[in-house]
């Protein structure tokens, strides 16, 4: 990257999911001088997501990297420079930022969109790995439509896993819901929703053991944790996981403000944080939705608070100029 070494951007965006590439769309089309660097995990989460039901614009359906690649050249058309790079350290100290990344190519910003995303907790299992998309999921809004009248597990025992597991229920003839406890950690409110639910039933004190199939899933393997008995459910064809996300915000940590889990904290209804030109949207922020549509949109909203305070301090460095000169 030795042709942007030292270089100082209007805006420097810090990953390319669907926020990032939104936000790149709309700084680019506001003529800033704005780079992308793409991370880890080059399109987000959605580059490990089969079909794409719930995107507008797609009436049938889209594959997850498809459509992220129709958002990078959206974006790329308009200008905007996405490149792979791993931000791994930023100086907040002094603007412009100073930016570190892949521990070698020094950058300068002055505003940084903060678009890290989170991702989804997962058990471990080498099954449960070689099925995400075939079956296996941890997100049950994006893909409960495509188990219409079908058994559905799905494993955690919070408010999130209970949510999902009541969402579920819409689609799904049955969901089995499997917890290592005796008793669930949701909510009083959302156990209540859960219970009365016919459609629900509980595994109590077992774990996810093996998730079964090939090409697409064709059952569990559960393990009773108290007695050590193993059993197969074989009429499971989906899997969702649901023991909580994380967010993917340690390089800001003891800078920003974050809530216990690690999501950033923005002032109001904007994605400003807590320093001047330092913005943040998508799932890196985003502890309730967490959709491609409403990270796409927080990403438009951060590119035009960063115009806006771009804006806001070149006409202040006008007027210090200005005044400067009566002096």
């Amino acid at each position: 990257m030795e042709d942007i070494e030292k270089k100082t951007f209007d805006v420097v965006i810090v990953g390319s999911g669907p926020a990032g590439l939104t936000a790149a769309l709309y700084a680019a089309r506001a003529d800033l001088d704005l780079i992308v660097f793409e991370g880890p995990e080059p399109g987000g989460q959605l580059m490990q997501t089969t079909d794409v039901d719930n995107f507008p614009g797609y009436p049938d359906g889209v594959m997850g990297p498809q459509m992220m690649q129709d958002f990078r050249e959206q974006a790329t058309r308009f200008g905007a420079d996405c490149r792979y790079g791993y931000v791994t350290n930023i100086d907040f100290e002094n603007r412009p930022y100073k930016i570190t990344v892949d521990e070698e190519t020094t950058v300068f910003a002055k505003s940084i969109i903060i678009l890290t995303g989170a991702s989804a907790k997962w058990l471990g299992l080498e099954s449960e790995q070689k099925m995400r998309g075939k079956g296996v999921s941890a997100c049950a809004t994006c893909d409960g439509a495509f188990f219409r009248n079908e058994h559905v597990v799905i494993v955690g025992g919070g408010d999130t896993a209970m949510e999902e597991a009541t969402f579920l229920t819409k689609f799904a003839k049955k969901v089995t819901v499997i917890h290592r406890r005796d008793e669930l950690r949701a909510s009083k409110a959302m156990q209540k929703r859960a219970f009365k639910n016919e459609k629900i039933e509980f595994l109590w004190n077992s774990e996810l053991l093996e998730v079964m199939g090939d090409k697409v899933v064709q059952g569990v393997k559960v393990k009773n944790i108290q007695t050590g008995e193993e059993s197969v459910l074989e009429d499971v064809t989906g899997v969702f996981i649901a023991i909580g996300h994380k967010p993917n915000t340690d390089l800001f940590k003891g800078v920003l403000t974050m809530d216990d889990v690690g999501y950033i904290q923005t002032k109001d209804q904007s994605t400003e944080t807590d320093l001047p030109g330092i913005f943040a949207s998508g799932d890196a922020m985003d502890p309730i939705y967490r959709q491609a549509v409403t990270a796409a949109g927080t990403g438009c909203r951060a590119a035009l608070d960063a115009e806006r305070f771009l804006a806001d301090s070149e006409d202040e460095s006008k007027e210090a100029i200005a005044q400067s000169h009566w002096k």
